[in-house]
């Protein structure tokens, strides 16, 4: 029996997830590549292959990619080119035929990189649809801001990924140490109900504003103890220039939670206090969230929801062999570019040798798979999460400018 590694022995009462020498090492992966690779160095053959990544389902109307960066990393430094749409575009994953629509397209050698299918599909897969949620989020609350808490609910080791997507889908920060140093943010969080439990509110609220200092915002938890309405009085009356005051009603004592904001908005103001805003969190979803925020709610603290956000379901498959398209019953044989209209933002995926048409509504379609990779090389440095974020936020703002003129 093969002796252990100490990363295995560590697993055995530890860290359950796999190290970045592991991963890179292909051994994330489900065992019959290992197995087929194996199998092929036996044998004398000639493999050069273009493959793609399509998504498979959920169909949705569309998808905010992210999680290339991953990819990229892995595939750094192996003889193969990697084309792909940029992170923080958002598509929709058939195009205007019904056709598939190719995010990647790795060109190599399939032994060069083969056994990586699995960890590059689930890289895109699971960040894309944490950035998809977070850029639905985004839509719905437009300006209103709404911070990435969910961290505490998956893997710490995925942590720093679940902010990174969060935040490039839309949100104004996130809550993760580690997912603050990705982005290159401040971290940002409020407080927890434990310090009032162990201080009493009036303390646990004095701590956090000066810890806030006097430039920074101030935020105090005032569900602990108290009825929302009177807590959040007495809060502003102690400290009248909180920024806000934030609403994590238990599920057992929420009932109508709209309501109990209208309620709070409603006595802050009657005594002078407009200035304290009202932050709520808590089992928030997608769909509850237009509601609470024509109820007065300022910012949203959103967690499991974003950070167990429904994975999307990618496929990788080879459609060309040394030169002849060639692929699996059900799937689009041959390599291909995809078109997007500047006008309209209509895609359509192409033969390779076409890199430009003219769309139906009269603007101009571009090839937007953009080489990423040659011959392993990165081919110019790789965008911030800061820009990337910006790439989401405008094409957020044309997918609502073509859903008007429609």
């Amino acid at each position: 029996m093969a002796s252990k590694t100490s990363a295995e022995k560590d697993r055995q009462l530890g860290l359950s997830s796999a190290t970045y020498e592991e991963i890179m090492a292909g051994q994330a992966s489900d065992v019959y590549f290992e197995r087929s690779l194996n199998a092929a160095s036996r044998v004398k053959h000639d493999a050069n292959i273009v493959a793609e990544v399509t998504l498979s389902g959920p169909l949705d109307p569309w998808v905010n990619f992210t999680g290339l960066n991953e990819v990229l990393g892995i595939l750094t430094g192996k003889k193969v080119d990697v084309y792909a749409i940029p992170e923080g575009t958002i598509i929709s994953p058939r195009d205007m035929a019904g056709n598939p629509v190719p995010v990647i397209r790795i060109e190599g050698n399939y032994d060069d990189f083969g056994e990586f299918e699995t960890s590059i599909l689930g890289f895109i897969c699971q960040s894309t649809g944490i950035s998809t949620y977070s850029s639905r989020i985004r839509d719905v609350l437009g300006e209103t801001p709404f911070f990435s808490f969910g961290i505490r609910r998956m893997h710490p080791a995925i942590s720093p990924m679940i902010d990174r997507a969060a935040y490039i889908g839309g949100a104004d920060g996130v809550s993760g140490i580690l997912g603050g140093k990705l982005i290159d943010q401040k971290p940002v969080g409020t407080m927890p109900h434990a310090l009032s439990l162990i201080f009493g509110d009036d303390k646990a609220w004095e701590m956090t504003v000066k810890a806030a200092g006097p430039k920074g915002v101030k935020t105090v938890l005032i569900d602990t103890y108290m009825d929302e309405k009177f807590a959040a009085i007495k809060a502003a009356t102690m400290f009248p220039d909180l920024n806000f005051i934030r609403l994590d009603t238990p599920s057992s004592r929420r009932g109508n939670f709209a309501n109990i904001v209208r309620e709070v908005r409603w006595e802050l103001d009657l005594r002078g206090y407009s200035n304290v805003k009202i932050m709520v969190s808590g089992g928030l979803k997608l769909e509850n969230l237009a509601e609470l925020k024509a109820a007065g709610a300022e910012a949203f603290g959103i967690g499991t929801s974003i950070a167990s956000a429904h994975p999307y379901d990618f496929a990788m498959d080879i459609v060309e062999l040394n030169g002849t398209p060639l692929t699996k019953r059900g799937k689009h044989s041959g390599k291909k570019n995809l078109l997007r209209c500047n006008k309209c933002m209509g895609i359509l995926s192409v033969p390779s040798t076409k890199t430009n048409t003219i769309c139906k509504c009269g603007g101009k379609m571009e090839n937007i798979l953009i080489r990423m990779l040659e011959k392993g090389k990165l081919q110019k440095p790789y965008e911030s999460p800061g820009s990337l974020r910006a790439r989401t936020l405008k094409e957020l703002e044309l997918l609502r400018l073509t859903a008007q003129n429609q």
